[in-house]
């Protein structure tokens, strides 16, 4: 993990790039969006500069239920290629990232006009834009980005360097750095 220059007053970095590595050796390139010190601990929540995706799969049969997220490293080595097949047809480049996969290139426009008003009551399409669906060995997949900024919580050591938070210690800060973000939010609005 590399350093990244000091914060601008309002917390907010200037295109500052640092690339995470996870203990597979993969990385992903993101920028500093915030920084914030909590209980003498600076920490930074991370953007991807590649969007992020996620898969999603149905059980056999069940594709009017509702889709779950494929979680699993082994079933995602097992789909990438053709994953990455389909989404090379739109000129996006699937990428194993560490801590999730991303999609480099242009997203297409995305029309609201187009759609499907049946769709709306979906709970999945207020927060994901489709970007592609396959099939891979009779079992349907979806490969989605998410509409919200996807960001990646991390602490900041003296000499710079970044640790991303565990699930627990993200849980017990996360309602600071709500409160931290909303009223960074509410001052830049101003």
């Amino acid at each position: 993990m590399f350093s990244s220059p000091e914060p601008h007053e309002n917390g907010q970095y200037q295109e500052a790039y640092v690339t995470l590595t996870d203990e597979a050796g993969r990385s992903l390139s993101c920028t500093i969006e915030y920084s914030m010190e909590l209980h003498n601990e600076q920490y930074v929540m991370l953007l991807p500069v590649d969007l992020p995706v996620e898969i999603f799969t149905w059980g056999p049969g069940d594709v009017d239920e509702a889709s779950v997220p494929v979680g699993d490293d082994e079933e995602i080595d097992q789909i990438f290629d053709t994953a990455k097949v389909v989404l090379q047809e739109q000129n996006l480049t699937l990428q194993k990232t560490a801590i999730t996969l991303t999609v480099a290139g242009q997203l297409p426009e995305w029309d609201e006009d187009e759609l499907d008003p049946e769709d709306e009551d979906d709970e999945e399409s207020e927060y994901y834009e489709e970007l592609a669906t396959f099939l891979y060995q009779n079992q349907k997949y979806a490969i989605y980005t998410p509409l919200d900024p996807f960001l990646i919580p991390a602490r900041q050591s003296d000499d710079g360097k970044l640790e991303l938070l565990s699930e627990e210690e993200f849980k017990q800060i996360q309602p600071m750095i709500q409160s931290v973000l909303e009223d960074k939010l509410f001052d830049n609005m101003e």
